[in-house]
Parts: C-alpha cells; sequence; structure tokens
C-alpha cells in the first residue's frame, strides 16, 4: 500500500454558497469549535437543538432485537462483493463506481469520525474519500481515506488524530442542505457521526475560506483541549477526613444559585486497588441525590490507580483524580463520600464552587453506576448502561470488565435508541470502536486524548506501557469517552446498551459509570448498589501480581 501522507490530496470546492443572513445563533465551523470546549454549554439543554445520528458499517442483518441471530451478527465491514454494509454503489459517467457510505438530506454537522488501520500493524490504506455538501457536484474535501482524518494532514492535532490503529477526528464540518460521503472502491469499517438539525436551522457550510478563517479558532481549540485545566475562580469548599469501614462524611455547599467548578478527590493509600470499587462518591443539588458512583468509575480511572488526562476529566501520578463537569445547582448542594470497604482510608476532597446563572435551559448534572458479575457471554445479549426518562442531554461514560481470558472480549456494538424510536439513532461496530481505538485484541496498549482514553488494558497502563506484541486482553480494561460536540440531547428519552460479544463463552465482570445531564424530574432506571460495588469480579488466576 502506498503511505498515507505520500497519497494525501485535499480538494476543496470555491464556489459560493448561497445562506441566510448572518446571525449570533448560525451554526458555523467558528461556532461549533467555540462549543467543543464550552463546559457550560452542555449543563444547558441546546438552544440550537439537534439529534445526534451515524451512519457506520454495522451489520444489515440488524434489523430487530426479535431475530436474535441477525442482531447479534457480528460482520460489521465490507471484505468481499458479498458485504453490503454500506448504503449503495453509484456508477459515475466514467464508469467509475463510488461506494456511498453516507447521505443525508437536511442541515447538519459531522463532529466525529472514525476508521481503523485496513492492517493491524500498518498505518495506511489505498482507498480514497469524498465529501459532498449541499448537493455540489464536486466534493469539498476529497484524500486518503484515513491521512484526511488522523491529524497528520489538513486536520491538526487533537481535533484529528491517530488512536490505536485508527483515525479519529472531531473537527466539525457543518452543511446546510445535506451530505454524502463516498469512497472510491469497497470500505472496511467506518464511522460518521452527525448533527441532524431541525428545519431551518441556520447552517453556514464548510468552505475552503470559511475553514481558513476559523483556523485560528482551530488553534486556540486545540491548545485548550490540551491544557484542560478549570480556570475558573470561586470559593473553596474542603472536605479532609479518615473514613473508616462503612463510614460517610459531608460538605455542604454554598447557598444560592451556583456551581461546581471543579472537583478533586485524593486518597492517601491506592494499594488496594479495590479501593477505587469500594469509596463511593454522593452529590445532592437542591434536595435530590443525582450523583451516586465509585470513585473510580465517576473520574475514569476504572478498579486501581490508573492515571491519563482528558479534557473533563485528569487522574494524576500522585493520586490527585479531578473532574472539570459543571455542576449548577439553585438553592443548596451537598457532596458526600461513603467507604464501603473494611479498611479505613484517608481522603482530600476540594469543590471549586462559582456563580451561575439559573434559567430554563439549564439541567443538573448525574452521575450512576452499574456493576454486573458474572456477565455470561452466552448467549449474546444486549447490557444496558443507563436508560433515561425525560428531557436531558447525555455526556459520557467509562467501561470497566474483567476477562477471564486473553481472546478479545470487546466486539459488541452500542446501541442507542433516542426519544423512543423504532431503531436505534446510533448502531455501532465494536466496543472499542466506540471508544476510538480499533483491533481490540491487539490494542492492548495505554492511550488518551481530550476525549477519550484506555486507561488500563491487561497489565498496561500510563506508568507501564506496551513493548511488546503479544495479543492478551486477560484481566481489567478501562475504556471511557466522554462527549463534546457529540452530545446526545432527548426530550423524552435515550437508552443506551452495548451487546455482551466475547469470542469465547465464559463469565466477564462490568462496571460502568454513566454522565448525563437532565431536569429535574428525569429520571434513570440505576440505583444506589452497595452490594455490587462490593463484588470485584476477581482477577483470574495466574494473572500478574503486580504492573
Amino acid at each position: 500500500m502506498k503511505s498515507t501522507q505520500a497519497i494525501l490530496s485535499i480538494v476543496f470546492t470555491l464556489s459560493v454558497f448561497t445562506a441566510f443572513a448572518q446571525t449570533e445563533d448560525k451554526v458555523s465551523i467558528a461556532s461549533l469549535l467555540n462549543d467543543m470546549v464550552d463546559r457550560d454549554a452542555i449543563a444547558r439543554f441546546p438552544k440550537t437543538n439537534f439529534r445526534l445520528k451515524q451512519e457506520s458499517s454495522y451489520n444489515r442483518a440488524s434489523k430487530t432485537p426479535a431475530d436474535s441471530v441477525g442482531w447479534f451478527t457480528n460482520k460489521d465491514f465490507n471484505s468481499s462483493e458479498k458485504d453490503h454494509n454500506f448504503i449503495r454503489i453509484i456508477e459515475e459517467k466514467n464508469g467509475k463506481k463510488e461506494w456511498v457510505l453516507m447521505d443525508y438530506e437536511g442541515p447538519g454537522a459531522i463532529v466525529r469520525t472514525w476508521m481503523p488501520f485496513l492492517s493491524p500493524d500498518k498505518p495506511d490504506t489505498d482507498i480514497q474519500i469524498k465529501i459532498y455538501l449541499d448537493g455540489n457536484p464536486e466534493p469539498v474535501l476529497q484524500g486518503n481515506m484515513l491521512g484526511l482524518l488522523d491529524g497528520t494532514g489538513l486536520i491538526p492535532y487533537p481535533l484529528a488524530h491517530q488512536s490505536l490503529r485508527s483515525a479519529v477526528s472531531f473537527f466539525p464540518i457543518p452543511f446546510a442542505k445535506g451530505c454524502k460521503i463516498t469512497t472510491d472502491s469497497r470500505p472496511f469499517f467506518y464511522q460518521f457521526t452527525y448533527r441532524a438539525y431541525r428545519e431551518g436551522t441556520q447552517v453556514e457550510t464548510f468552505t475552503k475560506a470559511g475553514f481558513d478563517k476559523a483556523m485560528p479558532t482551530a488553534q486556540k481549540v486545540g491548545k485548550l483541549l490540551l491544557d484542560p485545566e478549570n480556570h475558573h475562580k470561586g470559593k473553596q469548599v474542603v472536605l479532609k477526613s479518615k473514613l473508616g469501614s462503612k463510614e460517610g462524611k459531608s460538605v455542604k455547599l454554598p447557598i444560592g444559585n451556583a456551581a461546581i467548578r471543579a472537583l478533586s478527590v485524593k486518597l492517601k493509600d491506592y494499594k488496594n486497588p479495590e479501593v477505587m470499587r469500594s469509596v463511593v462518591l454522593k452529590i445532592e443539588f437542591d434536595g435530590e441525590q443525582t450523583v451516586w458512583s465509585p470513585i473510580g468509575d465517576f473520574f475514569g480511572s476504572g478498579i486501581g490507580l490508573n492515571p491519563f488526562q482528558g479534557w473533563y476529566r485528569t487522574v494524576s501520578e500522585d493520586g490527585t483524580m479531578t473532574c472539570r463537569w459543571v455542576m449548577p445547582y439553585q438553592k443548596s448542594g451537598k457532596i458526600s463520600v461513603v467507604n464501603f470497604g473494611d479498611v479505613p482510608i484517608d481522603l482530600v476532597l476540594k469543590a471549586t464552587v462559582g456563580t451561575w446563572e439559573w434559567d430554563d435551559q439549564s439541567m443538573y448534572f448525574n452521575a450512576a453506576w452499574r456493576g454486573q458479575y458474572p456477565v455470561p457471554t452466552r448467549p449474546f445479549s444486549d447490557w444496558n448502561y443507563v436508560t433515561l426518562k425525560g428531557r436531558g442531554v447525555y455526556v459520557g461514560d467509562a467501561l470497566t470488565v474483567m476477562n477471564p481470558v486473553e481472546r478479545w472480549w470487546g466486539e459488541g456494538d452500542e446501541k442507542i435508541w433516542v426519544d423512543g424510536e423504532d431503531f436505534p439513532s446510533i448502531f455501532g461496530t465494536g466496543t472499542e470502536d466506540y471508544y476510538a481505538y480499533s483491533w481490540g485484541g491487539r490494542s492492548t496498549d495505554f492511550y488518551e486524548h481530550p476525549f477519550h482514553a484506555q486507561p488500563r488494558s491487561y497489565v498496561y497502563n500510563k506508568l507501564n506501557r506496551k513493548k511488546t506484541k503479544e495479543k492478551n486482553t486477560l484481566g481489567y480494561s478501562t475504556e471511557t469517552r466522554t462527549r463534546a460536540l457529540d452530545i446526545m440531547p432527548f426530550e423524552t428519552s435515550l437508552k443506551l446498551d452495548m451487546e455482551v460479544w466475547s469470542w469465547t463463552d465464559c463469565e466477564m465482570g462490568y462496571g460502568v459509570g454513566m454522565y448525563w445531564y437532565g431536569d429535574k424530574q428525569t429520571t434513570s432506571n440505576r440505583a444506589p448498589d452497595e452490594k455490587e460495588v462490593l463484588n470485584v469480579p476477581p482477577l483470574p488466576k495466574g494473572f500478574p501480581s503486580k504492573l
């Protein structure tokens, strides 16, 4: 195959698009880039409403859960003429074919793309991709399917990047009337995630001139993403305490309209990795508990201290775990920490509480947890992360699994239903694809990005990097994804399932922390579960005792 950079070519249309008059609410490249780093914005229901949708290479045999065979068919890619996991094939006048991967009519914006390497050890492909906007016969973007969207070409890092054996981009590509994406040969795996705006939404379509004009903003946003510390000033609230077994302590927040701007927890000792599961964080706002989660799942570390840095959360090597979700309230708030373990712990909790102007779009921050051990891998099944009722915005999750065997565990697809739809808006191609990497059985090294990370896999984390090519997914793996432009608004309901699809008939352990914003009336099917918190899936016999 030719190298990605050698064959990368970018083609822009120079045509002028007729658009609505410019207003402050008009969606553009620059407005979306600014939204990407606006932590306040996701704590309010979007003023410019949209639904998040996705085109992917999921297996088209998956039509309904009633057909258990088709629903769990695993081949979510195209490798021969027998595979039709795309929309259609079109033929141009010159006889050349194009494979259509996305064909959407209406205003919208591509906000996330993911594609894996064709070969696990070579970041190459000879497939060319074309992106057409608003019915224009010429593509606005054209290039190598990986190189165009992996941070090595036009779009700068970290807005696009090479994840583990994948090309991932979060750079927004808005369009006023529609978007069609094609390739010049059979596509492998792919995901194109986009915002579908309501009819009449004013959108400034992506152009060369618009891209150039937005580049200073893109550079500013990129720097912010790589330096995610909270710079808001506010009142410091501190809880420093020793907690005995089954003991909890609380600290009240300032009275009146306000918002937590940063929250950190640090334990004195992490020698026992299970402390990250047995110590639980609880938060109440305006008399309602909205957060109940083990600290490891809340901060994205999983079981044990596994450092990483992201836009919304950082787990530091010294044990300080920080989140930067904005958590507004109207009258009162309280943060509690409970030690469900048998051994006393010492902790320091700090919160920065700043100002907030509450309005009818403001929402409460929520975090919940679900754990289960054992989880049988046969028959194949959908494992529900969470089901929400009411209005809100889904913003992320952190999954920790315990795999009792070496073979890959994560072929399962995500399926996300919004507002009671008959077929999920999001139907994925594999658990690792959802968390923005690929070739899961091989990709067991640590990686991090502002919006996703693999803090641990097998024996590897940030402090113990992989130096071999062995394929071993035994033990704990933690994957996490937080959302910016790919947040998921819902007005009546949201349901997120992840397939349990391992290559081995065995019993696994699953634990997931979920994060969303919602109205006070918004409910979830998750409840505090002290019993399961203490049911930590044991590592297999013979597993290495230390990282």
